[in-house]
This record gives C-alpha cells, sequence and structure tokens, in this order.
C-alpha cells in the first residue's frame, strides 16, 4: 500500500480501483471507462498506460495517456504530477482532451514544452439526456449500417473527421487504424446512416463509447449539399431512440462551442448541457 502522495503506472492488477475512481463520473468519464472495461489496464491491450495518482495510499486521481492524454477525476496536485509525467516521457499523443479544468491545467504546465498546438479548443459544451425528445420524430429511414456497407460509410466517415479535425485520418499509417475503428463500430452495430437513393450517405452518426451507465455519440455529419434540409435533428432523434433502447440510460455528447447550428440540434432533440471538455490538438 502506498503511503504517500505520488503517480505511478497503473497495473492489471489495479483494474478494480481504477474503475472505482472511473465510476465516480459515469459520463463524462465514458470514453475511457468503455476501453477500460473491455481491455482492462494492460497498456498493449489499452492502447497507453493508465497513470494513477494516489493521496494517502488511496487512488484518487487517473490519466489515460495513449492516442489522447486524458485526465480524469483530476485534481490540481495530480495535474502537476500528470504533466511532470507527460514531460518527461515527451509527447506521444495527437491530443489532450478531457474535462475543461483539468485539461487546461495539464496544458497550461505542457504548453512550454509541447508548443505549440495546431488548435486548442477551450470550451466544448458537455450534453447530456435520458429521454427523447416529443418535439422531433426520429428519421425513420436512419438505420445500423450493415457490415458489408464499409465502402459505403468509410468517405463521409473521412470527411466527417477531415472536417472536424483539421486533417485527414488517412495521413500516416494510410488509413489503416481509423478503418478498422470504424469497421468496429459498424461490427457492434453502433454506426449509423440515411443512405439516400444513389447509395450516398447524407447523415451518420456513431455511438462511441459505451458502458452500462452512459454512452456517447460521435461524429455526427451530414452531407454537405444537404445541410439545411432538415436532416440533423431527426437524424440525432433516431440515433438517440437506438442509444437508449439498445446501450445506455443515458446519452451524452461533446460539440464545440462555436458550432451554433449543431447546439441548436442537440438542444432540440432533448439534450443539455452539464459541463464542458476541451481539446488541444498537434
Amino acid at each position: 500500500m502506498l503511503t504517500q502522495t505520488t503517480s505511478r503506472v497503473l497495473e492489471p492488477s489495479d483494474l478494480d480501483a481504477a474503475l472505482a475512481v472511473l465510476d465516480r463520473e459515469p459520463v463524462t468519464n465514458a470514453f475511457v471507462t468503455s476501453r477500460v472495461r473491455i481491455a482492462g489496464l494492460d497498456p498493449w491491450r489499452l492502447g497507453g498506460e493508465m497513470w494513477g495518482w494516489y493521496e494517502d495510499g488511496m487512488l484518487t486521481s487517473l490519466c489515460y495517456a495513449g492516442a489522447n492524454l486524458v485526465p480524469i477525476c483530476a485534481t490540481p496536485r495530480a495535474v502537476r504530477a500528470f504533466a511532470d509525467r507527460a514531460r518527461r516521457a515527451g509527447r506521444r499523443c495527437s491530443s489532450i482532451v478531457g474535462p475543461a479544468e483539468a485539461t487546461a491545467g495539464l496544458w497550461r504546465l505542457l504548453e512550454p514544452h509541447w508548443g505549440p498546438a495546431r488548435e486548442v479548443r477551450p470550451h466544448q459544451p458537455l450534453m447530456v439526456t435520458d429521454r427523447m425528445s416529443a418535439d422531433v420524430a426520429p428519421d425513420p429511414y436512419v438505420r445500423r449500417v450493415r457490415k458489408d456497407e464499409m465502402e459505403t460509410i468509410m468517405p463521409a466517415c473521412v470527411a466527417m473527421f477531415t472536417e472536424e479535425v483539421g486533417v485527414s485520418p488517412m495521413a500516416g499509417d494510410g488509413g489503416l487504424l481509423y478503418q478498422a475503428r470504424v469497421a468496429e463500430l459498424v461490427g457492434s452495430g453502433r454506426s449509423f446512416a440515411r443512405v439516400d437513393e444513389h447509395g450516398k450517405v447524407v447523415f451518420k452518426a456513431e455511438i462511441g463509447a459505451a458502458t452500462s451507465q452512459a454512452c456517447q455519440i460521435q461524429g455526427v455529419w451530414v452531407a454537405p449539399e444537404y445541410r439545411g434540409k432538415g436532416l440533423a435533428a431527426p437524424g440525432m432523434a433516431a440515433v438517440l431512440q437506438y442509444a437508449l433502447a439498445d446501450v445506455a440510460p443515458v446519452v451524452s455528447l461533446y460539440v464545440n462551442d462555436f458550432n451554433t447550428a449543431a447546439r441548436r440540434t442537440y438542444h432540440r432533440v432533448g439534450f443539455h448541457e452539464v459541463g464542458a471538455f476541451m481539446s488541444v490538438l498537434f
């Protein structure tokens, strides 16, 4: 048992203690919790290390260090310890993302060593709902993407990612990791789309992270030529209906604060703001 304030890389045997921390904020932590419940804490299976911060021998804060650096229930002292560990290890992630206050603290400490960032999004409202809106009927044409429709959905996924993040997911490894992630979501029945009569995706979204307590919608996209035609709200209502019926009792998402059209759509469908995330993109 650790008897002082310290940080260390967690081991598979620390799984129960890590889950206890993650479960304190099931909505905020859905992304990391879903990965940990599937992969445990083995770095190879998890796709990164899980760092733990101990106060008087008790695990109180976490930080996932993989493709993203994600602070979890991180106190100010934990943030300083995680920043120090990240600085010494060198930047291996493509982004820092998480609750706004802790993420801002990490970035203040890391920016002199890792900066400049390609983009900083300091306020991304975190929105949740646990029920359908009576004001928006689900789009009956939005359905699960089939496993044999990878060639149909991939161009829309690439377009969404490139538009949202500012770089193509096909760079670097030729898109192998991104294609594998899309295939995983399709295979698990968590990819949804409306396809027009020409076989083109006109609306899509995924349920990216999922636990028994909460899930997170991501990758919401409407084809440019279909924007402004009223597809987004019914499409979101359809995905929300699937999520509440089949996945989890609470559904969340986070959105850029400057995307006023998307925020209006999510409010119409029944989402309300409960906090904020922050993203630092490299």
